[in-house]
């Protein structure tokens, strides 16, 4: 593990032997179709999915017609297509917007974060509270994967996704401190767009595309279900 530093530099010596690991599952970087078929295709499904569904224009109209139902419907069917969610957090937001002041939250919260012009520090925490206020039935709604899934599908040129495990090994093997704290909070979230912003600008050379791909890295590098996966599985 890499000394911590909030400085703008990752430890080079962890990124150069992470680099190394990522290519020699991912040869071709992430043109590989190896990567593209374990990483990319899922997400690409879901992120389609939502531009069909909930594109702006679409989203938009749907809120003017405070059809707040249909939209978390919408998500939902989304969300379905991913695999970030545990079974809890699914069953969590599938309760928290059931009902219309539930779906009207969620709605309201999420075009908020995803389409106004706001300083994103503003519309993160406005949806933070969004989520926080759900009705709860038997899990809690509010955790990092429910709170940065949907904007990570829907615009990840802006966005990432928090797994915490993961991301957290991830930027502890970096040498990165992400101010992390398990309650969603903006200053966490803004150090990990930092950190993902840096993963771009250091493997520039391997043409990561946006968040998605950064993602996608960082995950290699800090989850379990590659540290006991081979090169050559």
């Amino acid at each position: 593990m890499a000394t911590k530093t909030k400085s703008g530099e990752l430890n080079a010596r962890a990124l150069a032997r992470h680099r190394k690991r990522f290519l020699r599952f991912f040869p071709r970087a992430f043109k590989d179709q190896r990567y593209i078929d374990w990483e990319v295709t899922y997400k690409m499904t879901a992120h389609n999915l939502w531009e069909e569904l909930l594109s702006q224009d679409k989203f938009k109209a749907l809120l003017r017609s405070r059809d707040y139902e249909e939209i978390a419907s919408r998500a939902l069917r989304v969300e379905a297509k991913t695999n970030f969610l545990f079974s809890f957090e699914k069953m969590a937001l599938r309760d928290g917007v059931k009902t219309r002041e539930g779906a009207r939250s969620f709605s309201e919260g999420l075009y908020q974060l995803l389409h106004e012009r706001d300083p994103l520090k503003e519309r993160f925490v406005q949806w933070i509270v969004s989520v926080a206020e759900l009705p709860r039935i038997k899990s809690r709604v509010l955790s990092w994967p429910v709170v940065t899934l949907f904007p990570f599908i829907a615009q990840p040129w802006n966005h990432i996704i928090m797994k915490p495990t993961a991301m957290r090994n991830a930027a502890d093997e970096l040498g990165y401190d992400l101010d992390y704290s398990s309650k969603p909070n903006f200053g966490t979230y803004e150090r990990l767009l930092h950190l993902s912003d840096l993963i771009k600008k250091d493997i520039a050379d391997l043409k990561p595309k946006d968040h998605m791909d950064t993602q996608a890295f960082l995950w290699v590098i800090g989850s379990s279900e590659y540290e006991h996966l081979s090169p050559e599985d």
